[in-house]
């Protein structure tokens, strides 16, 4: 019934809605493309001025906790530095793009919603982008220093001394940023869900103590070091959770839930 639907007018077939999805994926990896090059373009400032920064002493959360840490990376393979560069730029497209991704798939979906469901989805996927990069501030402000403080100090014995290589700081450098971010959108996947109906309130209390169980877990994952860098990952994390709670929609009676409908038909 095209007429309950937010973007009335025709109904789509399924090729109509497969020529849709392409052309979000195709413009959605364009503009990674074309925000990747700046990456590329822009070597020195990405990585003197954004990537390797955690690596020297006079990173701003060094200073203010009064760490001395600084580390030497180095390079072993001839083609790394390139191919790290890519990976940097690529990652920098899609950091610099995700609004416009999230922009792209609210029109794909929109089209399908009911109307009272067009505000407050529209209203989850505006708070996604806010999500995410608050997931990717904390990983680099946050997650990153501590975990490379605590690999840096740990040693097996005096004898054996650390030296990181450049691609082995860029896979963690991504996963606690990156990563982060990704996971940092928890809240916007529950609102989504709980204005289509899927989840609500009392199931998110109820699954409270299995959230923090998971939770830990993934916080073991993402940062596989000492309890305490855990940790400074889990109470964000839990903390989204019961944001994503705050976040849900009340539960509608049965009654009235069918009064809703019948006035939809």
């Amino acid at each position: 019934m095209a007429s309950e639907k937010s973007g009335a007018g025709k109904e789509m077939s399924f090729w109509d809605h497969l020529e849709e999805l392409r052309g979000t994926i195709v413009r959605s990896a364009l503009a990674v493309v074309i925000m990747s090059v700046a990456g590329l373009a822009f070597r020195e400032f990405l990585f003197d001025g954004i990537i390797l920064k955690p690596t020297r002493p006079e990173f701003v959360v060094y200073r203010l906790l009064g760490w001395n840490f600084s580390m030497n990376l180095i390079n072993v393979d001839i083609s790394a530095q390139f191919f790290v560069h890519l990976k940097a730029a690529l990652g920098t497209g899609l950091v610099a793009s995700f609004p416009y991704i999230i922009w792209e798939i609210w029109k794909f979906i929109s089209p399908a919603l009911y109307e009272r469901e067009v505000k407050p989805v529209r209203g989850a996927f505006l708070l996604s982008s806010l999500l995410f990069y608050l997931g990717v501030l904390v990983g680099y402000f946050f997650i990153l220093p501590v975990c490379l403080q605590f690999f840096m100090n740990y040693k097996v014995s005096d004898t054996v001394i650390n030296s990181i290589t450049l691609n082995s700081y860029m896979s963690m450098f991504i996963s606690m940023v990156l990563l982060i971010g990704i996971v940092f959108e928890f809240p916007t996947v529950i609102a989504v869900l709980s204005r289509l109906g899927a989840v609500n309130r009392r199931m998110l209390r109820k699954g409270r103590k299995y959230a923090f169980v998971i939770i830990l877990v993934l916080s073991a994952v993402i940062t596989p070091s000492d309890p305490f860098s855990m940790l400074v990952l889990a109470i964000p994390l839990y903390l989204l959770y019961e944001f994503s709670i705050l976040l849900c929609a009340k539960e509608v009676p049965v009654d009235e839930e069918d009064s809703i409908t019948e006035q939809e038909e």
